[in-house]
């Protein structure tokens, strides 16, 4: 399991990085808060952190869920895929949000896919009677 708190972590960071490029795309433009409009590079990586943290939400838990019925060689690799699309997201975002799709469904897609892994597992081991909680 530490390989997974490693990814959580990770994707934690990248969070916060995107975060701290946001801040700067501010300085940049030269807005001063709480005007959040006028300057489309600011507009866009602000778009960015702000999808980052709508899909890190889900992202986390659903590691973590999906965790506790399937081996961590299982689940580390469908999880390492989302901070690779947050990372395609990004570069796409912010050069040109249209050919951001990649890397949103790369981030996406591994969110439902452990989603479902801790689904089935939750309903397997039900069934089976073995639920650990």
């Amino acid at each position: 399991m530490p390989i997974l708190a490693l990814i959580a972590v990770l994707a934690i960071s990248q969070y916060l990085l995107f975060g701290a490029l946001t801040g700067r795309a501010r300085a940049r433009s030269g807005l001063k808060a709480p005007v959040m409009t006028g300057d489309e590079g600011f507009e866009r990586m602000y778009r960015v952190q702000m999808n980052t943290l709508e899909v890190l939400i889900a992202f986390l838990p659903a590691v973590y869920l999906a965790a506790l019925f399937w081996p961590a060689y299982l689940v580390a690799p469908v999880a390492a895929v989302y901070l690779v699309g947050r990372h395609l997201f990004w570069r796409a975002y912010v050069s040109d949000p249209a050919k951001r799709g990649l890397g949103f469904m790369l981030s996406i897609v591994p969110v439902f896919a452990l989603l479902v892994l801790a689904l089935l597992g939750a309903g397997w081991a039900l069934i089976a009677g073995d639920a650990p909680f």
